[in-house]
């Protein structure tokens, strides 16, 4: 599974900047709202772009058995 890491860019984004991001803002940056037209190295590009991050620091996969584990930890806690 890829674990997209946008909300905590977004935080970041607002505390270096001291303002709020909106997800609009973030679409109308990008272009991202029109997600048909791009293909989804196009949609990472811009949000790489827009965060001015390395590739791994908006993605990372998460190997099947650790996702496993992680649900079984979930559902524990509840």
């Amino acid at each position: 599974m890829l674990r997209f890491k946008t909300k905590e860019l977004i935080g970041k984004k607002e505390f270096s900047e001291n303002r709020r991001i909106t997800i609009n803002e973030l679409a109308d940056s990008t272009g991202i709202n029109h997600w048909g037209h791009c293909t989804a190295t196009d949609n990472l590009d811009k949000l790489r772009t827009y965060f001015e991050c390395k590739i791994e620091e908006l993605v990372e996969h998460i190997p099947d058995d650790q996702l496993k584990h992680l649900e079984e930890q979930r559902i524990a806690c509840l």
